[in-house]
């Protein structure tokens, strides 16, 4: 496994700390620091047990897939309500069945929703807990379960990009170093972009005339999001729509579908309440993901993506050139969206297009939370930092 320098020194740091915070910027290769760890555990002369934890069921399934390209010779079992061909099951006694019956290292992946039931299988205590996107281990439905393993496990990390911290004690935040442990690692995005492994943000706020005229919302949102597609010449973006019901109308009462087409466009998009819909037919979320993929990957497709926030976080998307911000999301969402269009690409990919077409008040807001987190993580090096504060 080729290490890069950053990620050597975030291994480094893990093996002098059992607990505390892993900070690398989104594309940085965090999985890596967790897959070479993981191996060097099962180097032991002991058998052990490595929880892998994730904010949803899709990004565990990923990762599951990205350990066992390195890793063989180990047991699996998933922990949440998705389908996996590996084993699975939300039930704690069979939980700790699966853990005692089995006669080699252990790979558990789940997600935050279902680590609780981890929890409940009080006879199994974990080796080591990587947690993926550490933020969301903030959630007041998820901080109990996670206090625990912080609590018990013997080695406990927190990767993520985007940390949350808290001022009022009536939340949790990371900055809690009781339960998150404190920051062992913390790579700032500017190093990366100059040593190539992350491309630039470029942003491009373009002002249209704003109106108030809720008629011909639809209609209107198509004309700005087509008008940034032209201006930039965009092969591949990623639509960050306000609501599902704004991704439904923009794309059955406007001309949207046909304008796309008669550019050459294809598009999809996915939502928790429609599903995934690629060029007009509902697909399963497998084929979804593996259609986004493969059209990622063709130099000859040109299409758009839309969703509202299932593609914002961890989800390893290949090709996407640009992202359109539609709605307003905190520091971690915006820092999470530009995330997914500076990884690299082909040669001609030189960086990340960040459009933001603004034409009422809440494209004005949204214009200035993606030029603050471009200026913090990008030019001052540092993370996109969440502040709960009441």
């Amino acid at each position: 496994m080729q290490l890069r320098p950053h990620q050597e020194k975030a291994i480094k740091a893990m093996s002098r700390h059992n607990k505390g915070q892993v900070i690398v910027p989104t594309g940085g290769g965090k999985t890596i620091c967790m897959i070479h760890d993981a191996i060097e555990q099962f180097k032991s002369d002991r058998l052990k047990t490595i929880v892998v934890v994730a904010p949803r069921i899709l990004l565990a399934n990923q990762l599951c897939e990205e350990f066992l390209e390195f890793i063989d010779d180990v047991d699996i079992l998933h922990v949440h309500s998705g389908e996996t061909h590996h084993d699975s099951t939300t039930n704690s006694h069979k939980i700790e069945e699966w853990h005692w019956r089995s006669k080699r290292n252990q790979l558990i992946f789940t997600t935050y929703h279902s680590l609780h039931k981890i929890q409940k299988a009080t006879a199994m205590l974990a080796d080591t807990v990587y947690f993926d996107e550490a933020h969301n281990a903030t959630q007041k439905n998820f901080v109990e379960a996670v206090e625990h393993h912080s609590m018990y496990a013997l080695r406990n990390y927190f990767f993520t990009a985007t940390p949350k911290h808290s001022f009022t004690p009536f939340k949790i935040g990371m900055n809690d170093t009781d339960i998150f442990g404190g920051v062992i690692c913390n790579v700032g995005a500017p190093k990366l972009v100059r040593q190539g492994y992350i491309l630039p943000p470029k942003v491009k706020i373009k002002k249209f005339n704003i109106l108030e005229d809720k008629q011909e919302v639809a209609e209107r949102d198509s004309q700005h999001l087509l008008e940034t597609l032209d201006d930039n010449d965009i092969n591949k973006s990623l639509i960050c729509a306000r609501s599902t019901k704004q991704i439904v109308r923009l794309f059955s009462e406007s001309n949207f579908i046909l304008e796309l087409e008669n550019r050459g466009y294809s598009w999809m998009f996915i939502t928790a309440k429609t599903g995934g819909v690629i060029n007009g037919k509902k697909v399963d979320r497998e084929t979804f993901f593996n259609t986004l993929n493969s059209w990622g990957q063709d130099p000859h497709r040109r299409f758009v993506v839309a969703h509202h926030s299932i593609l914002s976080e961890g989800i390893n998307v290949k090709g996407l050139e640009a992202v359109l911000f539609m709605r307003k999301m905190d520091f971690i969402g915006i820092s999470q969206s530009i995330g997914r269009v500076i990884r690299k690409g082909d040669a001609s990919k030189t960086f990340g297009l960040i459009c933001v077409p603004v034409y009422d008040k809440v494209g004005i807001s949204t214009s200035k939370s993606v030029q603050a987190v471009v200026d913090t993580v990008f030019k001052q090096g540092k993370p996109a930092i969440s502040v709960v504060r009441s």
